[in-house]
């Protein structure tokens, strides 16, 4: 299993080619960067390095953390209805415990009725320039431990973007395309094969 820098380095010769070259095809502009759980903190800094080195070659790096997201998409809900959302997730934990509140933070992202996660972050990265920007999706253990089915993020934002995006992935993997979240050992690790996986 190769290190972090080592993917980090794998990466970053990658997003530097003119185009990038993390993906083979031109409407799922995406890749998967999987780190260990337990180096978090490493991850923060060396993509902080990174971003800084891409910057340097006249790229627009833009950090996006997936607890931003969780939050805004909360906060939507609310607009949307006021009995629903933030408050009313506290609520219902308080009542019947957190299994039913995570269920219902799942609904709310899963659901078209409410605010699907993949269009919110597609929303998101409207306004992105996909010539000369890299995307990277952070903070994404804010999902679990189940929250947001995280591995098919970017499969649902297939043809919704064409911003090259990173996904930090936490987690371990098993072969070379199945992916366990936070190396959670009652999850299965689900394959993703169209999305070229660093680490």
């Amino acid at each position: 299993m190769s290190s972090l820098k080592d993917s980090i380095a794998l990466l970053e010769s990658d997003l530097k080619t003119d185009p990038p070259r993390i993906s083979v095809y031109h409407d799922l502009p995406f890749a998967i960067l999987r780190y260990n759980p337990t180096d978090e903190w490493e991850l923060r800094q060396e993509t902080k390095l990174l971003a800084t080195r891409l910057e340097a070659v006249g790229k627009m790096v833009h950090m996006l953390p997936m607890s931003e997201l969780l939050w805004g998409a909360l906060a939507k809900v609310s607009q949307q209805d006021e009995d629903e959302g933030f408050e009313a997730v506290v609520a219902l934990e308080k009542e019947r415990g957190y299994l039913e509140a995570q269920q219902q933070v799942t609904t709310y992202l899963s659901n078209r009725v409410w605010v699907p996660l993949w269009d919110f972050l597609a929303d998101r990265l409207a306004g992105i320039n996909p010539e000369n920007s890299v995307v990277f999706l952070t903070r994404v253990a804010a999902m679990s431990p189940g929250i947001f089915q995280v591995s098919m993020l970017l499969d649902k934002l297939h043809g919704k973007t064409k911003v090259p995006t990173i996904l930090c992935y936490p987690g371990s993997i098993e072969g070379t395309t199945g992916l366990r979240f936070m190396d959670l050992k009652d999850r299965d690790a689900l394959g993703n094969y169209r999305v070229k996986i660093y680490g």
